[in-house]
């Protein structure tokens, strides 16, 4: 029997290595632009912890990690993809 490890993942906020199941991912597509828990390219993953994801220099992180300016109206998005997340994630404890 193989026993697989688990992808371990660091939060751009935090610095800390998680599970990659643990955490938010956000991927910069160069057809669809940005994606949520989907896609290929460019990732930046983010725990679920209220200190990262609230952070006000998270969006100049994002910027950095997928080298790409974000819009304006990201950061709502972000934080209704988040929350979602959250409730996602506290139903599967």
């Amino acid at each position: 029997m193989i026993q697989h490890t688990p992808v371990m993942r660091i939060c751009i906020s935090c610095r800390k290595t998680y599970d990659r199941k643990h955490l938010l991912k956000i991927t910069k597509d160069h057809k669809q632009g940005i994606l949520f828990q989907q896609g290929m390219g460019r990732s930046a993953y983010i725990c679920n912890s209220k200190k990262c994801y609230s952070d006000s220099k998270i969006k100049k992180k994002l910027q950095k990690a997928l080298k790409t300016s974000l819009e304006p109206e990201f950061i709502d998005i972000f934080k209704k993809e988040i929350t979602s997340f959250n409730e996602y994630s506290n139903k599967g404890i």
